[in-house]
């Protein structure tokens, strides 16, 4: 599951370097990972699930306080995982101010079985530091937080729609449902 999250970021990431220069306003259409486990540990005291992805890789899962209904998780039990991402850029216009802001969100599952739906959005400001139309490639640094980020962009064309300089808007949105799954009888 770390796995599959980080695995995520780097798409999201990737996403956003070369989707800010496209427009004044440029949504990424989602991107969706579905896994099934079985639990194979439960540390109570973390609240973390050690889960046996089908590969045969182990990964661990921290489940949030806010989430009530952990104590009904079993070793044994299998999970459905699903991960989303989302990411919109916009170009500033001069003059607007920066902008930090994260959400966080859980979502109880209305099924007999236990299971939540966890959101996180982000949203900051970045300003444009490098542009190479030879490799060709895009750099960004965050204005309030310290964030760099410098990623190659597919598309050449792209590049000539912006410079050095300009300032875009950010915001990304992951979310992660866990389920348990219903055991044959």
């Amino acid at each position: 599951m770390k796995r599959l999250v980080i695995l995520a970021i780097g798409f999201v990431t990737t996403l956003v370097a070369t989707s800010a220069v496209y427009a004044q306003s440029k949504e990424i259409p989602g991107d969706a990972v579905t896994i099934t486990a079985t639990v194979e540990a439960i540390d109570t005291a973390t609240r973390t699930l050690t889960v046996k992805n089908t590969d045969g890789t182990y990964e661990p899962i921290t489940v949030p306080r806010t989430m009530t209904r952990f104590s009904e998780i079993k070793v044994g039990d299998t999970i459905t995982a699903r991960f989303f991402n989302n990411v919109v850029v916009r170009k500033k216009p001069a003059g607007e101010a920066a902008v930090d802001t994260a959400k966080d969100a859980l979502t109880p599952g209305a099924g007999a079985k236990p299971g939540a739906t966890a959101a996180t959005q982000r949203t900051i400001t970045a300003t444009i530091t490098a542009i190479d139309p030879k490799v060709p490639s895009i750099s960004f640094k965050g204005e309030n937080v310290n964030w760099n980020y410098s990623s190659r962009v597919e598309d050449k064309n792209a590049l000539a729609q912006v410079k050095v300089g300009d300032r875009v808007d950010i915001t990304w949105t992951e979310a992660l449902t866990v389920a348990l799954v219903a055991q044959k009888k």
